[in-house]
């Protein structure tokens, strides 16, 4: 064979023989998989380098569910356990399928659309990817009902509804009673109307022809799955680089480091390991520092990735709740460590600051944690002082939103007053930003209180040493500063 006869692998040539033989592999074994030899398929997959070919396998997964959507729960399967292993595959996978579904969407094209919505629906039933995108989905097609839009969702619906029904009842109420709506007010076909009516009796039956996932596809142990947080609106990239030939000047080294993992994972004996977290990180194949001699991997995570999966479900959990207490709910039940506490106090200001309108529930949601927990209270005392801070940094629609939240904190005494010891009203220590805040926080409080009692709070004997700032009486000169301030 002509790769044999190349002594140096480092080469052009041989490199590119050997991307041609993994496409070769990775399509021969994707076309063969069912459910009765997944198992030995993972076996051979994991012995060809899957995170050079990730670009590869992604696409002849996506290619093949599309020909034969009857293996969907097949596919769904096989991507669950390389997505244990290998987190970052599976979100490639995941990104691809939500383009496909919304250039789908977007051209009206129904066919693209049932294909990558079903093998969605599928991925959500095998928790590779959050429910929060089934309710995403299903909300975009209803919204503007048309007969091929709520064909695609009762479709979808079918395949998912019973996890849906398991993980969020509420959501799923949700959804039910929108094509309730749909069926007795939009003008839609006599064929569209009777898919609903089906649709509410299969609910009705308990979805019993549509198992959440089938007894021989339950390969992946709940303790390894990894669960993408992916919003159906994101900018993403498919990245289609990954599916052509590049050379690789470390190509060697690279292969050395795949089948360090490879023997780590397959010496295990079986796809339900506990090296998802190993492996996930093996691919970015230049980070983490690898023993020569087989021992175990020690990686140093310095992307911060846990951070941002942390702040992504926590945006995904505000996102999908209907009020203050369904998603404070939520966040408690995450049982996040202690370290974390202050991340999710600035996650809930951020949600807030990114809003186009100021909206209530944020400052309720702050408001209830200050009151669970008094950690939960001082952190957001000192978000107040680091946001006061670095107020100039903020666009002014953020500031406001800010400033708007933090009022309603005190206004209702989730917060102590006394952390309004920050600011101080002098012109040398004051921005055009930092003074539009004050302004603002102040009209709020106004509004929300009356001035009568912001008046007697501000007048309180107790709590003067932190209000000093706001009325300086050091020298005349800051103190007509002031003065002309809060009279303005």
């Amino acid at each position: 064979m002509m790769q044999e006869q190349i002594t140096d692998k480092n080469s052009l040539a041989y490199q590119r023989m050997s991307w041609e033989a993994l496409k070769k592999s990775i399509n021969g074994l994707i076309n063969k998989v069912n459910i009765s030899n997944i198992g030995i398929i993972i076996q051979e997959l994991l012995q060809e380098n899957i995170v050079r070919g990730r670009g590869l396998l992604s696409r002849s997964v996506l290619q093949a569910q599309s020909a034969s959507p009857i293996f969907t729960h097949v596919y769904a399967a096989l991507v669950a356990i390389i997505n244990s292993k290998f987190p970052q595959i599976g979100e490639l996978i995941l990104l691809r399928l939500i383009l496909n579904f919304r250039k789908g969407y977007r051209r009206n094209d129904k066919q693209l659309c049932l294909t990558a919505s079903k093998f969605l629906a599928h991925l959500i039933n095998q928790s590779v990817v959050h429910e929060v995108l089934c309710l995403e989905m299903l909300t975009l097609l209803l919204e503007r009902p048309t007969d091929d839009s709520v064909e695609v969702a009762i479709g979808f619906l079918k395949e998912c509804g019973l996890k849906l029904t398991q993980v969020s009842p509420r959501g799923i109420n949700a959804i039910f009673e929108r094509l309730r709506n749909i069926l007795h007010e939009s003008e839609i076909d006599k064929r569209v109307q009777y898919m609903i009516e089906v649709m509410f009796a299969v609910r009705k039956d308990g979805f019993k022809d549509h198992p959440v996932i089938l007894e021989e596809l339950d390969l992946v142990e709940e303790d390894d799955q990894f669960t993408h947080m992916l919003p159906l609106e994101d900018d993403y990239n498919q990245e289609d680089v990954l599916n052509v030939f590049k050379m690789d000047p470390n190509f060697m080294e690279n292969e050395e480091k795949y089948k360090a993992i490879k023997k780590e994972i397959l010496n295990e004996g079986d796809s339900d390991s506990n090296t998802d977290q190993d492996a996930g990180s093996s691919e970015e194949e230049e980070e983490g520092e690898e023993d020569e001699e087989g021992q175990k991997v020690t990686i140093h995570d310095k992307t911060e990735i846990n951070l941002v999966s942390f702040r992504r479900t926590i945006y995904v959990a505000i996102q999908s709740s209907l009020d203050f207490e369904e998603c404070a709910h939520k966040l408690l039940k995450m049982e996040f460590p202690e370290s974390q506490t202050k991340e999710l106090c600035n996650m809930i200001l951020d949600c807030c600051a990114q809003q186009r309108t100021y909206e209530k529930i944020f400052g309720l949601l702050a408001g209830r944690f200050c009151m669970l927990k008094k950690e939960y209270m001082e952190s957001f005392e000192s978000i107040f002082k680091e946001q006061y801070d670095t107020i100039h940094r903020l666009e002014t629609n953020k500031l406001r939103h800010v400033a708007k939240m933090f009022a309603h904190l005190l206004y209702t005494d989730s917060l102590p007053w006394s952390v309004l010891e920050c600011i101080k009203l002098i012109e040398e220590t004051t921005t055009s930003s930092s003074r539009i805040f004050v302004k603002i926080f102040f009209q709020e409080l106004c509004e929300y209180m009356g001035l009568p009692k912001l008046n007697a709070r501000l007048k309180d004997e107790t709590l003067q040493p932190f209000f000093e700032g706001l009325l300086p009486q050091d020298n005349p000169r800051n103190t007509r500063f002031a003065i002309n301030f809060l009279l303005l």
